[in-house]
């Protein structure tokens, strides 16, 4: 089971960095998409972090027994 918070904590972390650049980008370029859709990315992004370290905490909590 610590195997399986591992990985889901390391996938959520890609999914943070690719929410992350993609709203970067975003911010960067500016424009209609950027209006529309710059704030629920960051959203996103900090709702991924979240996820990731609670994968994390999971896993520290599943590998103390």
């Amino acid at each position: 089971m610590n195997m399986f918070f591992i990985l889901s904590a390391i996938l959520a972390g890609i999914a943070t960095l690719g929410a992350l650049g993609l709203g970067l980008f975003s911010m960067i370029k500016g424009g209609e998409f950027n209006k529309k859709y710059g704030n629920k990315l960051m959203q996103l992004r900090v709702m991924l972090q979240g996820v990731a370290l609670a994968m994390l905490a999971l896993a520290y909590y599943s590998s103390q027994n």
